[in-house]
């Protein structure tokens, strides 16, 4: 894809000018890893990775994930929660996946914030738990903005912090 090889030839530069290891720090756009390090040879640390290994870490086995629809319904995150780390992944319906997706790109990437939408994505997240998730993957960036912990019962696993601290971690550790 077009994405696949922009980010690509970027990583490939970053890794030219010395970098370590490598980090796409947004959900979605891991769905162009696999591409991205065909161009280069240092690791790329992958945000299912991060999630997967503190929710096993955590000793769960069933979460909700919410992100794009391309999150969602693809298996480059999914399935590698499921195939990686064992884990039984629930998504909401077509319907709620139709709307998570509309709140995104409509709302969330705009900076906007309405308590409609916060109330939707909460009854989503009842649903989840309804169906037998412990926790709630926040699979896109901008949902930490909309679904806090305080909104839910569910534990929220916040990729964006997770996937920075741990991208911290392995700096530290070069």
């Amino acid at each position: 894809s077009e994405a696949g090889i922009l980010i690509g030839e970027a990583a490939l530069r970053l890794e030219k000018a010395g970098a370590d290891f490598l980090m796409i720090c947004t959900n979605t756009m891991h769905k162009v890893v696999d591409q991205v390090t065909g161009y280069i040879s240092i690791p790329l640390l992958h945000i299912a990775d991060a999630t997967g290994e503190k929710i096993v870490e955590d000793k769960l086995r069933s979460v909700g994930l919410l992100g794009t629809r391309f999150t969602m319904e693809e298996p480059f995150y999914k399935g590698r929660l499921e195939q990686t780390y064992g884990l039984r992944v629930l998504v909401p319906n077509g319907a709620d996946r139709a709307i998570i997706d509309h709140i995104i790109f409509q709302e969330l990437c705009l900076g906007i914030i309405t308590e409609d939408s916060r109330a939707e994505y909460q009854r989503i997240a009842r649903s989840l738990a309804e169906q037998g998730a412990e926790a709630v993957v926040l699979g896109c960036t901008e949902i930490s903005l909309l679904l806090r912990p305080e909104d839910t019962k569910l534990v929220l696993y916040d990729t964006t912090a997770i996937h920075s601290f741990r991208g911290v971690k392995e700096m530290l550790s070069v």
